[in-house]
């Protein structure tokens, strides 16, 4: 007897809630299909419309999660579990996560002011919280960059919407600092014209803004130049590396003289 009440039991719950369990399958494989295609038409509708990579990845990702909690909301509703509770259930943990996760809001509302001000954007070159690299992808919650030296570098949406950034991208062009020093016995006119040369025979050094070259201070044991060549972004690292071997090389040709960095030490020992 105690078996076939069981059986009865069994039957009558597959009766109730047989149904609504396979209505709430169909409706999330089928809701799933129906979000999965109308992020990939949204995304194309942006492409078309040539919207900015930052901000498509960032929309299409929240758009992605409210969809999936509606769609979970509206599978629970139809197994029978009451949605006006399940969302004041939701709007309480709501708020107790809320407030265990102060940053983690705080990073969701710096993600929401990057898209808004657009300080930076997909594949610029930038400098933030002590780190450099190239914006890969911002995020709702961080923004992850490609350092120089290939490594990804994870930052918070709130600590990069509130601190500095250096963006070197958006005026297109960057100037280069370097500093040579030559003994004072050179004459400062022929390595003007040395260090001019090297600049103006280098094909990524761009003619406007011209470049400069000028003494920079008379140290303890050597004439310093400031030089300053400009170039497009992506060309610094070469015109910076290019220009210090080939000046090295022009200033031995014309037989100008560059003080050992010791001899200012030994001098001092003196």
């Amino acid at each position: 007897m105690d078996l076939q009440k069981w059986i009865d039991k069994g039957y009558e719950l597959i009766v109730d809630f047989g149904p609504k369990v396979l209505a709430a399958i169909a409706i999330w494989i089928i809701g799933s299909f129906i979000i999965k295609n109308l992020l990939k038409g949204i995304r194309k509708a942006m492409e078309k419309r040539d919207y900015d990579v930052s901000l498509k990845k960032f929309l299409l990702n929240l758009l992605g999660w409210i969809l999936k909690i509606v769609l979970i909301i509206v599978v629970l509703g139809t197994v029978g579990v009451e949605t006006t509770s399940f969302a004041a259930i939701i709007a309480a943990a709501g708020l107790a996560i809320g407030l265990a996760l102060q940053g983690s809001l705080g990073n969701f509302a710096g993600g929401v002011l990057l898209m808004i001000f657009k300080p930076i954007k997909v594949g610029d070159l930038i400098e933030a919280q002590g780190e450099i690299g190239v914006v890969k992808e911002i995020e709702i919650f961080t923004t992850k960059l490609t350092g120089l030296s290939n490594k990804e570098i994870i930052i918070p949406n709130g600590a990069l919407s509130n601190g500095n950034i250096v963006n070197y991208t958006t005026e297109g062009t960057r100037r280069v600092d370097l500093v040579f020093g030559v003994g004072y016995d050179s004459n400062i006119k022929q390595t003007k014209e040395v260090l001019t040369g090297v600049l103006t025979s280098h094909p990524k050094v761009l003619k406007e803004p011209a470049p400069a070259v000028t003494v920079m201070e008379l140290a303890d044991s050597s004439i310093n130049f400031a030089v300053r060549p400009w170039c497009n972004t992506e060309d610094y690292w070469d015109v910076y590396f290019d220009v210090t071997e080939q000046t090295k090389e022009a200033l031995d040709a014309a037989g100008i003289e560059i003080p050992y960095p010791h001899q200012v030490e030994i001098q001092k020992q003196e």
